[in-house]
């Protein structure tokens, strides 16, 4: 699956994000709208993670799917 198909399904997506990261509340995953920069974002802001390994846990993530 690819980014823009993850953006068009956000809603459908939300779950399987909050499954991979706990720590993530509704409203982080309503705020970032599917956006991959704001997920990543969100994710450095939850788990002090770089912007870096943010990126690159988002892209496996969606690799995944």
């Amino acid at each position: 699956m690819n980014w823009d198909q993850v953006k068009g399904k956000w809603t459908e997506m939300q779950g399987k994000a909050r499954q991979q990261w706990g720590e993530l509340t509704d409203d982080d995953l309503a705020e970032a709208k599917g956006n991959r920069e704001e997920l990543a974002g969100k994710l450095q802001q939850r788990y002090g993670k770089t912007k870096e390994d943010a990126r690159r846990e988002v892209d496996d993530w969606v690799a995944s799917l």
